[in-house]
């Protein structure tokens, strides 16, 4: 496989690649949707809703439940969660090595998330990891008109930060992520920690699982998969 250029931009997910947030996410969703009345469990959430845009999930909470949930109820969710978050996130494991040895080659790198900006600020913030990215180098699906699985995110991504599609890598942990990399005509590598490689790889991802394999595989291109 042919070497990277070293100016080959990698384009990072956020949630679940860069921050340990869907736990805590996932388990605050599943009791406020609990208590609005449609009882689900977190490992439900996970499956069900998958790197869904908040205000998408509380369309299709409100569907099943026949009725909508009121104006207040986004909010009080993201009110809780950040509250958790701010009780203590960590950052993905070997993560921060990932984006000190891509500082220290001049690789670019940026951040987008199907999360508001808003909520990368906070998390990135958080665990220490926003030093690493420059002011620009954040986006979010509010930015666009079509979220993952559509490419607008990451074709958005590549365009602010000054390369083509066939210029970028993505990296991600959610079968929508991957879905939108392809789309946007990007290789896309997997992390897939607990066992969901499959689902990524038939998705079109090259699936690792420990950030400690990925600088070596951030030096080839992918563009023969």
């Amino acid at each position: 496989m042919a070497a990277a250029s070293a100016a080959q931009l990698v384009i990072f997910d956020c949630d679940g690649v860069l921050v340990d947030t869907e736990p805590i996410s996932n388990r605050i969703l599943a009791a406020a949707i609990s208590e609005a009345g449609l009882p689900i469990a977190a490992d439900e959430v996970k499956r069900e809703f998958e790197a869904m845009r908040l205000t998408d999930i509380q369309v299709r909470v409100e569907e099943r439940l026949g009725r909508p949930l009121g104006d207040a109820w986004l909010g009080d969710f993201e009110a809780r969660r950040e509250a958790a978050f701010r009780e203590g996130i960590e950052p993905i494991p070997g993560v921060e090595e990932v984006l000190r040895a891509l500082s220290a080659e001049g690789r670019p790198f940026c951040a987008a998330s199907q999360a508001r900006l808003e909520k990368t600020e906070l998390t990135l913030g958080l665990t220490g990891l926003r030093r690493y990215f420059e002011d620009g180098a954040l986006f979010a699906s509010t930015m666009v008109v079509h979220g993952k699985p559509a490419p607008d995110l990451f074709l958005h991504a590549a365009g602010a930060m000054g390369f083509e599609p066939a210029d970028c890598v993505v990296v991600e942990d959610a079968v929508p992520g991957v879905r939108a990399a392809r789309a946007a005509g990007m290789p896309v590598f997997g992390y897939a920690p607990e066992g969901t490689g499959d689902r990524l790889a038939a998705a079109g991802a090259r699936v690792f699982d420990s950030m400690d394999e990925l600088p070596s595989l951030l030096v080839r291109t992918g563009h023969d998969w």
